[in-house]
């Protein structure tokens, strides 16, 4: 497979493949060191770009420094990852041809604060690069806080002022 990383319209760069790449073929692997999700958080704290990729529950992952570290997310991806006997595929999900960047939904998990804002301009872009089924935590969680925080307001004071005597 040759895949070249040059300018890309989505995110600064990105991996493009310089031949065609049929659907279900193995387009790059995501190699680096394994290290534990704690150390990679400790490592990258103050970094605003990083290049980690998750494995099985996350406790583990990937820092990757390949060519698969600049393939871009898009919300219409033409490759999707699968994690296969613990290595990281990237796979075409429909035929891609000579030239074509090569993009994938991240389907984040994990990012704190961070909106991770999607610049892919597919049409059905979520505007995030955080997958629905954490964009459906996040609303729900904040559902609940904003719940909380109306029970604990306490009850407005009423003032009366009194002229005279009479209320």
């Amino acid at each position: 497979m040759g895949l070249i990383v040059r300018s890309s319209a989505i995110h600064a760069a990105g991996c493009y493949t310089t031949t065609p790449v049929r659907k279900g073929e193995r387009v790059a692997e995501y190699v680096g060191r394994r290290i534990s999700k704690d150390e990679a958080d400790r490592l990258y704290e103050s970094y605003p770009v990083t290049y980690l990729f998750g494995l099985g529950d996350g406790a583990i992952v990937i820092d990757g420094f390949c060519e698969a570290m600049f393939i871009n997310h898009s919300c219409d991806g033409n490759a999707e990852t699968t994690e296969e006997d613990g290595r990281v595929w990237i796979m075409a999900i429909r035929d891609i041809s000579a030239d074509e960047e090569i993009t994938y939904d991240y389907c984040l998990y994990d990012g704190g604060d961070d909106p991770c804002t999607c610049y892919c301009g597919a049409d059905k872009c979520r505007g995030t690069m955080y997958s629905d089924k954490e964009l459906k935590r996040r609303r729900a969680e904040a559902r609940k806080a904003a719940q909380k925080k109306r029970r604990k307001k306490p009850a407005k004071r009423r003032t009366v002022s009194v002229l005279n005597g009479k209320a």
